[in-house]
């Protein structure tokens, strides 16, 4: 998935949905159009808030000392 899916989804579905005038027997071109259209537009918010979760990074490291009690540290960084 990504941003080409999701356009080519969102362009496909609007030609259907508000160019398109022909019938075909059994199906609604018109709702097929905007189902592909609004998938396209879940998946374009799908990816962008799937990248922007990874540029968050997050690091864990645990110390054990000589007495045997251990440490851990959190270190947050973010890529902006």
């Amino acid at each position: 998935m990504g941003y080409g899916l999701g356009a080519f989804l969102l362009a496909v579905g609007l030609i259907l949905a508000l160019a398109v005038n022909a019938d075909v027997q059994g199906v609604d071109l018109q709702m097929v159009g905007w189902i592909l259209a609004a998938v396209g537009a879940v998946v374009i918010v799908l990816t962008a808030i799937t990248w922007n979760r990874s540029r968050n990074m997050r690091t864990v490291a645990t110390r054990t000392h000589a007495d045997g009690t251990q440490t851990s540290e959190e270190r947050r960084t973010s890529d902006y």
